[in-house]
C-alpha cells in the first residue's frame, strides 16, 4: 500500500487512474494527522508528499516520521515545482528521501507505483 498526502484534485486523479491500471494500492490523506494515523496502522511502501501544499503540512509529516522510530524507515517521496528551490531544499532537510520536478513526477508515476 501507498500513502499520498495530498487535496490537489488534477494529482489525486492522476495518482488514482495510474494505481487502477497498475493494479496498485493507494490510499490517500488530506491531513498529516490523517496520514500518520494511517501509517501507524499499517505501514506503506511510500508515503507521496505534494511539497507545494502547505495545507497538508508535508515538512512537519515528514519531520514527524523521521523521528518516529516505527516511521523513520518508510520510504518518502515529494514533489514540487522545479523553480520553488527552497520548498525542495526544506524538503531534503526535513529528511525526505526523494524529491522530484512535478512534471518528472507524472511522467514517472507507473514506474513509482510500481517500484514499491
Amino acid at each position: 500500500m501507498i500513502i499520498a498526502i495530498l487535496d490537489d484534485l488534477m494529482f489525486t486523479s492522476k495518482i488514482k487512474t495510474a494505481a487502477n491500471q497498475l493494479g496498485v494500492a493507494v490510499t490517500f490523506a488530506r491531513s498529516s494527522a490523517a496520514a500518520l494515523a494511517e501509517m501507524r496502522k499499517s505501514a506503506p511502501s511510500l508515503v507521496i508528499f505534494d511539497l507545494n501544499n502547505p495545507r497538508t503540512d508535508p515538512l512537519g509529516t515528514v519531520s514527524a516520521m523521521k523521528s518516529d522510530p516505527g516511521l523513520s524507515t518508510i520510504p518518502t517521496l515529494g514533489f514540487a515545482s522545479h523553480v520553488q528551490t527552497d520548498v525542495i531544499d526544506a524538503a531534503r532537510k526535513a529528511g525526505i528521501d526523494e524529491v522530484l520536478a512535478r512534471s518528472a513526477f507524472t511522467m514517472q508515476l507507473g514506474e513509482i507505483l510500481q517500484r514499491r
